[in-house]
Order: structure tokens, then sequence, then C-alpha cells
């Protein structure tokens, strides 16, 4: 039993899927049609970048979608892993649109034209640089709500992102991420100041919510060929119309990937693929259970050790 995860924003980076471009047809196909869609050529810009124009979240999130919409693509095509029989598919954040579209839930081109506006959404949400995130390590979830709760009179932060054992991921406006990095400090707590320019996957976000759902509710959602685990509920759904409300509610909810990662492997999935550039939720899932069995793929090397 197995499942598969599909990475969110920060695992981008320049050159990202350029040996799949090079080596398939039908990759550069997608890459095309993502161009063509966007009107723009994200193809260039995630392999030439500069890398601060592919981190700008509206460049993001199609971009991490994109490519691992095309592993999963070439998993399909080049090997005989029947990748549709996994228990769970699961994404983190933008990575549950990635989810959906493997799963032929929305349409690859009408995923890409969402991610746009959720990126642009989720930017123009604050003003730039008014808010932030930090993550917080080696602490348990409810010792960081805790620190947040008794402080409330001083600053005003969100859990965004309970993301494994010891890393919690917390929202809000730059002076109150200050003020709480601070309260930190005192208390002996390490954390790291995270490189986004907007406080993701808290209130602050509403107007990108209101934004998302005048679109979700628009889109045409298909029944899932495999459980799509959601990131807001951290349990499995197949209902289109629930998977539709819960991403609309994906925008302002706190992330819950340790307790996604938990429930999958309580329902019997022993090993997890990574399709996605980049290693991070393998990282995490290490962090959640240290035994399981790990894949990424995101290179013609990882496509023929999965061949193996």
């Amino acid at each position: 039993m197995f499942s598969v995860l599909f990475p969110g924003q920060g695992s981008q980076s320049v050159g990202m899927a350029r040996e799949l471009y090079d080596n398939f047809n039908y990759v550069k196909d997608l890459f095309n049609e993502a161009d063509d869609t966007l009107n723009k050529s994200i193809s260039k810009l995630i392999f030439e970048g500069p890398k601060e124009l592919l981190d700008q979240t509206e460049n993001t999130q199609p971009a991490i979608f994109l490519v691992s919409y095309s592993i999963f693509n070439v998993i399909k095509k080049e090997t005989n892993i029947d990748i549709g029989k996994a228990n769970f598919f699961a994404g983190h954040s933008l990575g549950e649109y990635s989810a959906l579209a493997c799963s032929s839930v929305i349409d690859f081109k009408e995923t890409i034209r969402l991610l746009k506006i959720r990126g642009q959404a989720m930017q123009n949400a604050v003003p730039q640089n008014e808010g932030g995130m930090v993550a917080v390590l080696g602490e348990e979830t409810k010792n960081v709500e805790e620190i947040i709760k008794s402080n409330k009179n001083n600053f005003i932060c969100y859990l965004a992102n309970d993301n494994s054992n010891g890393q919690v991921v917390i929202s809000g406006k730059t002076e109150d991420i200050n003020l709480f990095i601070s309260k930190l400090k005192e208390l002996n707590i390490k954390s790291i100041k995270l490189p986004v320019s907007a406080p993701f996957h808290c209130p602050l976000m509403n107007s990108a919510t209101k934004i998302m759902e005048k679109e979700l509710n628009q889109t045409k959602f298909s029944t899932p060929k495999n459980m799509i685990v959601s990131n807001v509920t951290a349990e499995p759904s197949n209902d289109p119309d629930n998977i539709r409300s819960l991403l609309i509610d994906q925008i302002e909810s706190p992330v819950r990937w340790r307790e996604s990662i938990v429930n999958m492997l309580k329902s019997g999935s022993k090993k997890f693929i990574e399709i996605g550039p980049g290693k991070i939720l393998s990282g995490l899932v290490k962090r959640i259970d240290r035994n399981v069995e790990l894949i990424q793929v995101n290179n013609i090397e990882d496509l023929n050790n999965l061949k193996n």
C-alpha cells in the first residue's frame, strides 16, 4: 500500500524538470500548453530564472504544479508502476491542486489558470512585506498555540502549517511576527523567518478566499480516481462537492500535514512517493515516521531507480 505526495511552495528551483523536458516530447507539449494558457513563458522562467521572479507566488504556484504534473505523466508512461493504484493522493497547500489534477478532478489547463489566479490573490491579500511567516522548530503544535493564545494582547499570530513533529509554521502581520519571534527567543525556542512576502493560510487571506470561491464555484470538478486527503481536515474524500468546498476553505485554514500523514499511515500506507521538485515532503514524513519507505521522483535518475 502506498500514497503519492505533491509538494507546495518552497520546493521550486531554477532549472527544475529541464532533463524531462529535453527527453520527452509530451512534457514539452505540457510546458507549451502552460505557456499558452498563462499567456507568458513560464517555461523560460522555470529553466532560466531569475530566481526572484520564479519565487513570486503568482509564478511559483503554476510552475510547481506544471513540473509535478509533468513528472506524474512521465511515471505513468515510462514505468510499469500503476501510480493510479495509490491509496491516497495528498498535496501540501498548492500541491493539493497537483493531486486533484493528477487524479483527474480538474483539467490540466484549468488548474494552471486557477493557480495563477490563486497566486495573485494570495500575494495581493496583504500589501507587499506587511505580512510574513515563521517556522518554529522543536516544539509541539499545542505548545506553540498556547504561546500565541497567552500573548494575544501583545501580538496576533496564526497557526498556518502543522508540518511534522517539531516543525510548525506561523503567519501574521510583520510587526506581530517580529514580536512573536522575540517571545520565542525569550523562551529559548528556535525559529526561522521564511522567505515569503505574505502570511498564507490564515484569516489575513480573506480577500483571496473570496476570489477563489468565485473561481472554484465556476470550475468543473469530477470524481477523483483516488482518495484525496484534504489539507483542511487531514481526512480523505472522493466527493467532488466536498473537495471543492474544502479547497475554498484551504486558503485561510492551517495545513494539517502532520495529521494527514499520520492518518495515511494508520490506513495502511507503508510507502510514500513524492512527485515534484525537491525532497521537502519526504523530510517531513521522515520526522513523523522514520521507518516508512520514501521515494522522490524529479529527474531521469530517479525514474530509472523507480523502474528497478
